[in-house]
């Protein structure tokens, strides 16, 4: 039995070292592609990839503060500020009510982009933990996650304060996804807590690029827009979710 133990350790091993070897020689798309059809944890922004929408662009407009806010979303996402200083501009001029919020939830539908919940399934089928990583609003994600079949603990995402009558106070600065580098510092909590080895992260903007490393491989997401300084930092970039399903059908050999 012992011995036994002993050849199929090393046999795992050679086959581990093998696949690490077999990366190490392929071009950069495809060594993307091979780390996410073995990937052991898949993270994706929500806005513009996971939904058609930029959440809180669709909260402005709903608001009445749409133009505005848009200009600097577009602003954010390019990479020419920080996430930190677009993040309070844009709620500076918002000013979102609890009422409002809620109001938002009720008549504004989630428009999913096409295919992610089919690929959402698939990963779950192989027992891949899947997360929601993003610099919008938790009150906006919950309910996306939740008609995924994600977990609400799996969301990282802000946290926004409201004033005892429901004005507007703020929002948590304690979340890591409130600052530039939040979204990396997320991927390194998760690869420590968990200790996943191919975590890949999925997304359209700046912030997601930048996330990786401490992910293991970045995919850049151009099914909703087309960020140019994004798809050059990619190692694999897409426009359709159907070119992530197609991947995790093919066999290993």
């Amino acid at each position: 039995m012992a011995l036994y133990s002993l050849k199929s350790n090393l046999q795992y091993a050679t086959l581990k070292t093998l696949s690490l070897v077999s990366i190490s020689v392929m071009s950069p798309q495809q060594s993307a592609q091979e780390l996410f059809r073995t990937a052991d944890c898949v993270c994706f922004d929500v806005d513009s990839t996971v939904i058609q929408d930029e959440g809180i662009d669709e909260l402005a407009r709903f608001c009445g503060k749409g133009d505005e806010v848009k200009l600097l979303t577009a602003e954010a996402m390019g990479g020419s500020m920080t996430f930190q200083e677009a993040l309070k501009k844009r709620l500076d001029i918002i000013r979102p009510s609890a009422t409002q919020i809620r109001d938002f939830l009720n008549t504004f539908p989630i428009h999913f982009t096409h295919r992610i919940s089919e690929l959402v399934k698939k990963l779950q089928e192989r027992g891949v933990p899947v997360y929601l990583v993003s610099g919008g609003f938790r009150c906006l994600i919950d309910p996306v996650a939740e008609e995924l079949g994600i977990s609400t603990s799996n969301v990282y995402a802000n946290r926004l304060k409201f004033y005892f009558n429901g004005e507007y106070a703020g929002f948590d600065e304690n979340e890591p996804t409130s600052r530039s580098g939040g979204k990396g510092l997320v991927i390194r909590r998760l690869k420590e807590q968990h200790g996943f080895q191919r975590l890949i992260m999925i997304g359209d903007g700046a912030t997601d690029a930048e996330a990786s490393p401490p992910a293991d491989a970045f995919i850049g997401f151009g099914g909703n827009v087309v960020r140019e300084e994004v798809k050059k930092k990619a190692a694999w970039y897409i426009t359709d979710f159907q070119d992530l399903i197609d991947c995790l059908a093919i066999q290993t050999k």
